[in-house]
């Protein structure tokens, strides 16, 4: 029996921490959400978008190294840890990204990654999807044995410390779950609360901005409901080196165009190089401004997202 890949549940957005006895805190790691499906003989792996990544993370395809379980559907988020030890999506977006298969065994050993196991929907031939997160959990303690490149996510139950602690690391955020909460396939339900340190958005390049032949900076843009892209900020700092903006320019360059893609006027727009918007990245900022755009955007890393995910109402 193969097993098929789902949409998994997902988190709404909260702005309070729900502080009563029913609830439990997580970290939210800055990682890749990744479902492991495993049917007894083959194990295949998918991120939320039911796109495979089984031939991008070998290290995790033998199941039985780390789950006794004899069939099992396992979901986490895949993480890799930055210079300063934190988990930090870049690097982790070098694994997820890479498109050239030959290059993984490389990688294995130049970017190595920890999945951090947070639920478990399918056990030993039986959908458990239903049953409340506790017991969920508890079956979850009982199946994996955690290694140094598999963990299971610790609860809290104090979620108010949890992020405060959270927010002392420049961590993303927490995820707060009711303990009785089902997990619905395909759903975004309230019973999960993603409380978010800072927020992020993917958004496509339309344009950019350079100096001495080098980008230093990007247009970026958001598609409204019928298609139209919306300029809403600029960004010239992240997580990029002198040698990233570089590879970039040589990117972006061929993509140039005589036509602007927003459909409104962006700021130091006399400046700007237009390109078809075909490339998105992920973008970290502080809050949106009165007049819609970005404040304090900051490049996280360019990812893999097709140009028109990346919506206003994402």
């Amino acid at each position: 029996m193969q097993l098929e890949p789902i949409i998994p549940f997902e988190p709404k957005k909260g702005d309070q921490i729900p502080v009563k006895d029913d609830w439990l805190a997580q970290i939210k790691w800055d990682g890749v959400r990744i479902l492991t499906y495993f049917d007894g003989h083959q194990t295949r792996l998918f991120n939320r978008k039911k796109r495979e990544r089984t031939r991008t993370y070998p290290e995790l395809i033998d199941v039985k190294r780390y789950c006794a379980a004899d069939s099992v559907i396992l979901d986490g988020e895949v993480i890799a840890l930055g210079h300063d030890g934190k988990p930090s999506f870049q690097t982790v977006m070098k694994r997820d990204g890479i498109r050239r298969m030959d290059r993984v065994s490389q990688m294995v050993s130049h970017v190595p990654v920890i999945y951090m196991i947070f639920d478990v929907i399918f056990v030993n031939g039986q959908w458990i999807h239903q049953r409340p997160l506790q017991e969920r959990m508890d079956i979850l303690s009982d199946i994996v044995n955690p290694q140094e490149d598999v963990q299971l996510v610790p609860s809290h139950h104090d979620g108010e410390t949890l992020f405060e602690v959270v927010k002392q690391q420049g961590m993303e955020g927490i995820v707060a779950k009711k303990k009785d909460s089902t997990y619905d396939i395909g759903q975004k339900k309230d019973s999960w609360l993603k409380i978010k340190n800072y927020q992020d958005v993917y958004a496509v390049i339309g344009g950019f901005t350079t100096r001495s032949g080098t980008i230093n900076a990007l247009l970026l843009g958001l598609y409204d409901r019928e298609g139209n892209l919306w300029y809403v900020g600029h960004a010239g700092t992240g997580k990029l080196s002198r040698a990233d903006w570089q590879a970039l320019t040589d990117v972006l360059k061929p993509l140039q165009t005589g036509e602007r893609p927003f459909i409104n006027r962006p700021e130091r727009f006399r400046d700007a190089v237009w390109i078809e918007p075909r490339v998105t990245a992920r973008i970290q900022f502080m809050n949106w401004t009165h007049n819609r755009t970005l404040r304090q955007p900051s490049i996280q890393a360019f990812v893999a997202v097709p140009p028109e995910e990346c919506t206003l109402d994402q």
